[in-house]
């Protein structure tokens, strides 16, 4: 008896989850932008009344299937959905209602957790100068309370097409005349939606299919949560004239990655580079939801907000580790261009896949290049170290962390400089509050295009600078740090245009001292 009522039990159970899951299989398209982004929430404005209803992720329940969609786009639509499901559920169980009505995707976290959300928006008139603070906030105070949707992007200004992918297209924004945001869409006329639409001849369920890669990259932009991660500031639904329910993902707005820009710039800041990306690719190695891959490891893929390198596409990202028997070593391979590499199969995973992939795309996108040139002299030796451990896969995130965070240690206190108590050769006055207007000359790599902008620890690193320029005839110190503390200093051919400017000093070279 007892156990006909455990089976009975289980039944019930497995029929509700059976149930749940086919009323969430079906998610609704999402809105794309594009140019027409204003008349568009407008004419919503008119059609619907709940418009400006609160932004959440949710899904319809009570679809059915149309008549003419093929059963091979609906595994593809199931399969992204059960995907987006997996990164939901990593911290929570299903939470049953015993109500199939309309369901969020966060209703499947633990109802507590997602009570925040309720409210938001209601008020028809939306407080944008409050959206533009709430935006600003730094990433800790950033909670899930003051997330924006539609109506904080009901009257955005300044709107610029900014690019596209295989999925997405993005979009510039403006709230409040003020506060810059990227509006991330499905792109119409992209590789996806087109090559779907003349397979299945469905733009409906295409767009559905479409949608998944920002719901996913929405959702992974909630769960991994770190300074190198670009921040999700809000999304919003709503419908346009023939797709119900569009998504468009309010982020926060950076800065293209420009290679060969970089190449041209101060070796601090590209240093600043490579750190960022290696303290995201621990946290990506260590993350809540265990070892997360990008598997379409870019350049493209990030972007500079203040100078910080983020990570601004997700879709892309998983955490599933490659399976493998260990009587097949090659199912642990890893290809690349110049190189492969296999790794040991463990307990029926490649081991360290994930992290191993993410820690050799590094190497041979950023590290190899960015890195090493016009380093320090002093430091070339342990970069030189970081490049080639990483391109052999000889550390792990752990350790190429560690040794990098010491570079930035000895950089950032002057223990680069090699000879601090050596004399120079040429005396120089000083002069406090001047500057010298004039008298510029380029040198590289340089932090002003027109003239030679150095950062420097400390005055005796600027005299050995003005001194192995045969240009060098001055130098003012300004009153401008870099992200490590150094001192912006301007090098010049001379000092004839010396004028008064207070905060500044600037240093004469005088000749050739007495031996």
């Amino acid at each position: 008896m007892k156990r006909r009522k455990m089976v009975v039990a289980a039944g019930f159970c497995l029929s509700f989850l059976m149930g749940t899951l086919m009323n969430l299989l079906f998610i609704p398209g999402f809105e794309h932008h594009g140019e027409r982004v204003h008349r568009h929430h407008q004419h919503e404005k008119q059609q619907q009344p709940e418009a400006d209803s609160p932004a959440r992720l949710h899904i319809e329940d009570g679809l059915t299937p149309s008549a003419g969609r093929l059963p091979e786009l609906q595994r593809q639509i199931r399969e992204r959905l059960d995907e987006v499901l997996r990164y939901r559920q990593r911290r929570a169980h299903w939470v049953g209602t015993g109500a199939l009505e309309r369901r969020r995707l966060m209703d499947l976290e633990q109802r507590g957790e997602w009570e925040s959300y309720k409210g938001i928006e209601k008020n028809t008139h939306y407080d944008q100068s409050r959206a533009v603070s709430i935006a600003t906030k730094s990433h800790r105070e950033f909670t899930r309370e003051s997330m924006l949707g539609c109506g904080s992007i009901d009257n955005v200004t300044n709107v610029q097409y900014l690019g596209s992918g295989y999925t997405k297209a993005v979009y510039k924004a403006a709230l409040n005349s003020s506060f810059s945001v990227a509006l991330k869409s499905v792109d119409f006329g992209g590789h996806d939606m087109e090559n779907c639409v003349k397979k299945y001849a469905s733009s409906t369920d295409c767009y559905k299919l479409a949608s998944f890669k920002i719901v996913k990259e929405m959702t992974l932009m909630e769960r991994l949560q770190h300074p190198n991660i670009l921040k999700l500031y809000g999304y919003c639904y709503q419908d346009s004239n023939d797709i119900k329910d569009t998504v468009t993902a309010i982020t926060e707005l950076g800065s293209p990655l420009e290679m060969i820009t970089l190449l041209q710039t101060p070796w601090d800041e590209r240093f600043r580079i490579c750190l960022s990306l290696m303290r995201l690719l621990h946290y990506l190695s260590h993350s809540p939801l265990g070892s997360v891959t990008l598997l379409d490891f870019r350049p493209r893929q990030f972007v500079l907000v203040g100078g910080v390198l983020k990570v601004t596409d997700l879709d892309d990202a998983s955490v599933e580790e490659t399976p493998c028997s260990p009587s097949s070593p090659s199912d642990c391979l890893m290809e690349f261009p110049a190189r492969n590499f296999t790794l040991p199969c463990l307990k029926g995973r490649c081991q360290g896949i994930n992290e191993k992939r993410n820690l050799y795309n590094a190497y041979r996108f950023f590290f190899t290049y960015l890195l090493p040139h016009s380093a320090p002299s002093a430091l070339r030796p342990l970069l030189d170290k970081i490049v080639n451990s990483t391109g052999e896969l000889i550390w792990g995130t752990d350790e190429t962390l560690v040794h990098l965070e010491k570079v930035l240690d000895i950089y950032r206190n002057g223990h680069y400089l090699k000879n601090n108590t050596q004399t120079h050769k040429t005396e120089y006055k000083r002069v406090l509050d001047a500057s010298i207007a004039a008298e510029n000359y380029r040198c590289w790599p340089s932090y002003q295009h027109d003239g030679c902008l150095l950062s420097v620890f400390s005055v005796h690193e600027a005299i050995d600078v003005c001194e192995s320029h045969v240009q060098c005839r001055a130098f003012v110190l300004t009153n401008q740090s870099t992200w490590t503390g150094h001192q912006l200093v301007l090098f010049k051919t001379g000092a004839s245009s010396m004028s008064a400017a207070p905060g500044k000093l600037s240093y004469i070279r005088l000749g050739a001292a007495e031996s």
